[in-house]
C-alpha cells in the first residue's frame, strides 16, 4: 500500500507549481502526482489521480480557488484542501474555510510552513497561520455587510457617486446614503474612502 502522501497542486502560475514540485520533491513521504493552471483542470486532476491533499491558489481564472473547493468537496469529501494566497482579509479566509478547506497558507511562508502544514491536514487537523488567526479573532463579532451594501460599496470604490449609485440600483439617493451610513458603522469607517480601504484590506472585495 502506498503511505506517501499524494499532493496535486493547482495554480495559473507555472512558476509556482515549478517551486512548489521542486520544494515537495526534497521531503520524503510526499510525492506531487499531478498538476493543474485552473480549476476546471484541477477537477479532471482530481479524478484521475486521486490525491490525499490538494493545494489550490486562491485567486485563478476559469474557476476560482473556493469554487474548486467547493466541487471538490463533492466529488471527494475526504481529500484534504489546502488554499495558497497571498489575500491576508479575515473574510477571504473566512470563505475559504466555508468551502471546504482543511488549511489557509500565505505563498510567501510556503517554504517555511508547507510541508508541515501538508502533514497536519492530512491528519484531518486545520492550520490557519498565527497572523490570520489573530486577525479572525478581532472581526468574529463585526457584523457582516449585506449583498446590497457591498454593491454600492464597490460602485463607491469605482468612483460613482450617491447619484449615480441610486440611478444603477434603482433607488432613492436617501436610501443609498442610508446604506452608507451602516456600511461605515459595521466597517467603523471614518469617511467613503476609509470604507473602501477597509473592505479591501479585509477581502470583502478586490479591486
Amino acid at each position: 500500500m502506498d503511505e506517501n502522501i499524494r499532493v496535486l497542486i493547482i495554480d495559473d502560475h507555472p512558476l509556482m507549481r515549478d517551486g512548489i514540485r521542486t520544494l515537495l520533491s526534497q521531503e520524503q513521504g510526499m510525492v506531487v502526482v499531478g498538476e493543474a493552471g485552473d480549476g476546471i483542470e484541477g477537477l479532471e486532476a482530481l479524478k484521475r489521480f486521486h490525491p490525499n491533499v490538494v493545494l489550490v491558489d486562491f485567486q485563478m481564472p476559469v474557476m476560482n480557488g473556493a469554487e474548486f473547493c467547493r466541487a471538490a468537496r463533492e466529488l471527494d469529501p475526504a481529500v484534504a484542501l489546502i488554499m495558497l494566497t497571498t489575500y491576508r482579509g479575515d473574510v477571504q479566509v473566512m470563505q475559504a474555510f466555508s468551502s471546504g478547506v482543511r488549511g489557509y497558507i500565505l505563498k510567501d511562508m510556503l517554504k517555511a510552513d508547507l510541508v508541515s502544514t501538508i502533514k497536519t491536514v492530512h491528519q484531518g487537523k486545520r492550520v490557519v497561520a498565527p497572523d490570520l488567526a489573530l486577525e479572525l479573532a478581532t472581526h468574529i463579532h463585526d457584523q457582516r455587510l449585506s449583498k446590497r451594501e457591498i454593491e454600492i460599496l464597490r460602485m463607491v470604490a469605482d468612483g460613482n457617486s450617491n447619484k449615480e449609485i441610486a440611478r444603477h440600483c434603482g433607488l432613492t439617493e436617501t436610501t443609498v446614503k442610508s446604506h452608507m451610513k451602516s456600511i461605515m458603522s459595521k466597517l467603523g469607517a471614518k469617511d467613503r474612502t476609509h470604507a473602501v480601504t477597509i473592505a479591501v484590506k479585509r477581502g470583502i472585495f478586490l479591486l
